[in-house]
């Protein structure tokens, strides 16, 4: 609580100081401020101007320049087209021999044709078929592959083309009979050259993609439309597929022609876009095109945006940089004034209104009177702060610090710690459930706090120094701080005495108590307070009172045999569980109970074998098909059972926590005939396994057919008969191997097997042979 107001008024005295400067600050910031900072803005101001627009027209200019150059580019690409089909239409190949000419009988000529016209397809990516048509009474096609026509659709369709009105000329027709609405673009010339009585045309018909992606070429944005017309308006192509009288299209086809200039450029403003418009002519057979490109102007001018949006954003930065730099002259200015207000805080009344130095006096008296106020609340926390840090030096929390640090705080506590030992006692009471209804469950808070009293008492009259934790679980902690070349032990031994006595006398309660070793260090008692921890859980079960010296006695385990777990109890309790019989299960749990506390066995062994033991119930209870999660509903078993520490909590604990549980499971799941029946044919094994048994001797046993007592077996037990059975005479085989002398040979009669065959499955199941398994056992 004392940190806390301590914390709370720093904070509110920080928080003021940094965020409520005067007006000596102020001033100085926004002083700098305006000289860094608005010139930057200025020249941001005046680049933006002159570079900007300046950028703009030039981008525009290129822009037209790209177009013209290559719209000159698609006319001379279209030029060469009609050179080329101009060349070949005067050929000899295409003569007025071809006029009545026999195709299927001079078979070699008509092959020769079919390779020219292939050729020539070839001779131009943009050519998609280059097809040659010889009108007359018989009709024949070349596309480029010989073709009779006896459509007179198609004759009639091609016949049109030769009655054009120039030798030479573009059109946009359509091929297909199927679709008249495709069209493609399409180069015609009269056949024989020079003819005024043409009979047939040579034909270049233009893929329409290619031809769009050429007048793309125009412009090399994405948006935007670019196409050619002629200007009789019979022939029209686009970039974009777009038909001629869209829209957009009829808007730019207007606007040029109200200019009424051959070529030019303009804007236009189209649904909310502003596009830049070139346009032109192309010089065509027999008539010109008119050529048009247009792109929204953000496209053109996007490196103008980008350079506009970089000053922009580069004067922004400057000016960020600005008031930074701004910030830290101001800082630094108001540096020596800041240091007196952070010396004595701020007053509680200003807010930054009044000049720093108005409020320094009354600051300073406010501070001497609130110092004197905490030096009385310091006096009266100072045992809550003490306890609090001896609970975190116990537990390992101080680590960090170093050993003075420790002792500073330590002696700012009020503590005398230099040259002195430190000693720690760890107490335990034991005994709560003997003590016939004086305490209950549920009061080892008012147990411990009673116990905590008497050792606080106890430890002011031995020791100079002392101090008790209370961990309100039957357990404490006491710090003994004693002078360094003075030997103790007696007040050890006397304090330890007495303590027991008025524990026994007044609570009716046993107790452990565990003294470490004296340390020098502050930063080993943590470890010192482990070990006797650690200590009390080697306390003898069969002992009501004990005193644990450390650095007397070591625990290294050998002081006593190890007791020998229960291997016979426990399978015969889980064989108890497993077939219902309640009242068995709970004298087995007892007699377990007491094998395992008996001969000298200690707290921690104790512990450990009922958490085994409780391992093999949780297995036998998966192994009948019932989920221990959902059973116990998710509770930690493990860690309720580790906390428990007397021997009739730890049997009440586990017959209400885990076995009344599991019986009622089984009751809910099992016919109670059936678990009969099974147990009489256990019982059965438990007295017969040594003979040649088997599972249909079983079955005339109870009376029942073997597949219904394999199936039922497996359910109740969880385990296949045969594997039940091994299993039986396996633990039969190791209990005779750990404590009789027996040959192996004997000892594999004994449970039914012959003496190869049971060392191969005993090696198979346990690891390792029979002598090994003896040899282990007896080295333990």
């Amino acid at each position: 609580m004392l940190l806390s107001t301590v914390k709370a008024r720093f904070g509110n005295m920080q928080g003021r100081t940094d965020g409520g400067k005067g007006r000596f600050f102020r001033k100085s910031l926004i002083m700098i401020f305006i000289v860094s900072g608005i010139p930057g803005l200025i020249m941001g101001a005046l680049v933006y101007g002159i570079a900007g627009g300046r950028v703009e027209s030039e981008l525009l200019q290129l822009h037209y320049g790209q177009i013209e150059q290559r719209s000159q580019n698609i006319d001379d690409q279209l030029s060469n087209l009609e050179l080329l089909l101009s060349h070949w239409a005067f050929d000899n190949k295409f003569d007025y021999s071809l006029n009545g000419f026999d195709f299927v009988r001079n078979f070699e000529r008509t092959q020769d044709i079919t390779r020219t016209l292939i050729a020539m397809q070839g001779s131009n990516a943009l050519v998609k078929k280059a097809e040659l048509y010889v009108g007359g009474s018989s009709s024949v096609l070349f596309n480029p592959e010989y073709t009779v026509l006896d459509n007179k659709t198609t004759s009639g369709m091609y016949d049109k083309l030769i009655h054009g009105k120039n030798v030479t000329y573009w059109t946009q027709w359509s091929f297909d009979t199927t679709h008249p609405d495709t069209k493609d673009l399409t180069l015609i010339h009269h056949i024989p050259g020079g003819s005024l009585h043409p009979f047939g045309v040579l034909v270049f018909r233009f893929d329409n993609e290619k031809i769009a992606n050429l007048l793309k070429t125009m412009t090399p944005y994405d948006e935007g439309e670019t196409f050619v017309l002629q200007n009789s308006g019979e022939l029209y192509v686009s970039s974009t597929g777009s038909a001629s009288n869209s829209p957009f299209v009829t808007a730019l086809r207007e606007k040029i022609a109200s200019l009424g200039a051959p070529k030019g450029s303009f804007f236009l403003d189209y649904k909310g876009k502003t596009y830049t418009v070139s346009y032109g002519s192309l010089s065509r057979i027999a008539d010109d095109w008119t050529y048009v490109s247009a792109s929204p102007i953000t496209n053109i001018i996007s490196p103008v945006v980008f350079i506009s949006k970089l000053i922009i954003t580069v004067s922004l930065i400057a000016l960020l940089l600005a008031a930074l730099l701004s910030w830290l002259a101001s800082r630094s200015i108001y540096l020596p004034v800041k240091r007196l207000v952070t010396l004595l805080g701020s007053h509680a009344n200003w807010a930054g209104r009044e000049d720093e130095f108005t409020v320094i006096e009354k600051q300073w008296r406010d501070l001497h009177t609130e110092s004197l106020e905490l030096n009385t609340k310091l006096k009266e926390q100072l045992p809550h702060v003490k306890d609090s840090f001896l609970h975190q030096l116990l537990q390992g929390y101080l680590n960090e610090y170093s050993e003075e640090d420790l002792l500073r705080r330590m002696e700012r506590f009020k503590w005398d710690v230099r040259h002195r030992h430190f000693t720690v006692l760890y107490v335990q009471l034991v005994g709560m459930t003997n003590l016939d209804g004086t305490f209950r469950h549920g009061d080892e808070g008012l147990v411990t706090f009673a116990a905590v009293n008497m050792i606080k008492e106890l430890a002011a009259q031995h020791f100079e120094q002392s101090d008790t934790i209370n961990f309100h679980d039957l357990t404490a902690g006491v710090l003994l701080i004693t002078p360094e070349h003075q030997s103790v032990a007696n007040a050890f031994e006397t304090f330890s005495e007495e303590l027991t006595q008025y524990i026994n006398r007044i609570l009716k309660m046993h107790v452990t108590i565990a003294i470490s070793s004296p340390v020098s260090h502050i930063s080993d008692v943590p470890l010192a307070f482990d070990r006797t921890k650690q200590a009390v859980s080697y306390r003898n079960f069969e002992n009501v009172n004990q005193i644990i010296d450390l650095e007397r006695n070591h625990l290294d385990g050998d002081e006593v045999s190890e007791p020998q777990y229960p291997f016979a109890l426990e399978r015969e309790l889980i064989q108890a569980l497993r077939t219902g019989r309640e009242e068995e299960a709970r004298d087995m749990l007892a007699s377990f109970l007491d094998a395992l506390s008996g001969k000298g066995a200690k707290e921690i062994d104790v512990q450990q074998g009922m958490l085994h033991l409780l391992g093999s119930v949780q297995h036998a209870i998966m192994v009948s098909g019932i989920n221990p999660n959902r059973l116990f509903k998710g509770a930690n078993l493990y860690e309720q059972l580790s906390q428990i520490r007397e021997p009739r909590r730890i049997l009440a604990w586990f017959q209400d926590k885990v076995l009344d549980p599991f019986q009622k499971e089984l009751t809910e799941r099992s016919d109670a005939q059936v678990k009969r029946m099974i147990e009489q044919v256990m019982i059965y094994l438990q007295q017969n396994y040594m003979n040649d048994i088997s599972l249909d001797n079983c079955a005339d046993y109870t009376g029942v057919n073997p597949f219904f007592l394999s199936k039922t077996f497996k359910q109740v037990t969880g385990k296949n008969f045969i594997d039940y059975l091994t299993e039986l005479r396996m633990e039969k085989a190791k209990e005779l191997l750990r404590e009789s002398e027996i040959k192996i040979c004997d000892v594999a009669d004994q449970v039914g097997y012959q003496h190869s065959y049971f060392n191969r499955i005993f090696k198979k199941l346990e690891g390792m042979t029979p002598t090994r398994y003896r040899e282990l056992s007896r080295s333990t």
